[in-house]
């Protein structure tokens, strides 16, 4: 059932068959005893009931295959969450919440909960197994989510003493990548060499070999791994043999080009979320074998768990509101 058919965007009821099969291969489960395949549908015209919903026969308690995840409570119809889902996963800069309200023809600001909440069920939340290994090589590197001073507003840039760097108002995105495998990115509020010594420790096997630019942050932790060598940006130079930081490049230009050609901004408090987005898309890419149905099939494995509400997420201060064609 990794598959849709396209009756399954274009039908609420069919939507939900699909998404019980997706979640409950093993026969429906009660989120609140966790029992398996011990409820009972309730059918018949008798008494008002929710499409889809289902009698635990251990607990009493009633449920459908909505409750406990990123759709619960929602008013929007499934097979239009569907749609949405598969959007937002076959989209490789992403989809704007503009362009999903125009297609999904919802508001604005349902079409910007819903693409939160769809990025929310893409993040991984903890990293059980470390990346790379033995005769494995990890790339490491930063970039800046901002926009440039000079196209800001005058009340808005910053002094010009404190742009020396180019760095001053922008948040940094700290990624992993390892060759040929998976990206992991995370938002860092400081890019120094204890925040970095810490993320390294905790997502790289100490048996890979590491490969970074030539910043001082990495010096002193690359001694701590079986192989550390670094590319001298600063003077030109980019690939040394092995030593190359050009995977994970490849992976910035993608998430660059998606922030500033499709949503233009986006806020400290959600850029999270949008790292959640791209690191999946690349997670599972068509290099990988993995198309745009089997990517949104995988991306819906996620929604169990991660109840968002409409608060929770800032009432809509995410995503900038600019016109997107």
């Amino acid at each position: 059932m990794d598959g849709f058919k396209n009756d399954v965007f274009e039908d609420a009821h069919k939507a939900r068959t699909w998404l019980e099969a997706h979640l409950w291969p093993d026969g429906p489960v009660c989120p609140h005893c966790g029992n398996i395949n011990e409820a009972t549908l309730i059918e018949g015209k008798k008494r008002a009931h929710r499409d889809g919903l289902y009698m635990c026969n251990a607990c009493r308690q009633q449920f459908t295959v909505t409750v406990g995840t990123i759709f619960e409570r929602s008013h929007v119809p499934l097979n239009k969450w569907l749609q949405a889902a598969f959007l937002i996963c076959s989209s490789k800069k992403g989809i704007s919440s503009h362009q999903l309200h125009r297609m999904l023809g919802v508001t604005y600001k349902t079409a910007w909960f819903m693409s939160m909440r769809l990025r929310e069920a893409m993040r991984e939340g903890d990293f059980p197994i470390p990346m790379g290994g033995e005769g494995k090589t990890i790339e490491a590197d930063e970039t800046y989510i901002g926009g440039k001073e000079s196209n800001k507003h005058l009340d808005k840039r910053q002094p010009t003493k404190s742009r020396r760097t180019g760095t001053i108002g922008k948040e940094a995105a700290f990624a992993l990548v390892e060759r040929g495998g998976r990206v992991r990115s995370v938002h860092m509020p400081a890019v120094n060499a204890l925040n970095v010594r810490r993320a390294l420790h905790a997502q790289v096997d100490r048996g890979s070999y590491l490969m970074t630019d030539e910043s001082g942050v990495y010096r002193t932790v690359g001694r701590e791994f079986a192989g550390h060598e670094t590319v001298h940006h600063a003077i030109g130079e980019y690939v040394r043999g092995e030593a190359h930081t050009n995977t994970i490049e490849n992976y910035f230009s993608i998430l660059k080009r998606g922030i500033v050609g499709t949503y233009h901004h986006v806020s400290q408090q959600h850029l999270k979320r949008y790292l959640a987005e791209f690191d999946f898309r690349y997670n599972e890419r068509t290099a990988l074998g993995v198309e745009d149905r089997e990517r949104t099939a995988k991306a819906l494995k996620g929604i169990v768990g991660k109840r968002v509400t409409y608060r929770g997420t800032g009432r809509g201060k995410g995503e900038a509101r600019g016109h997107q064609a």
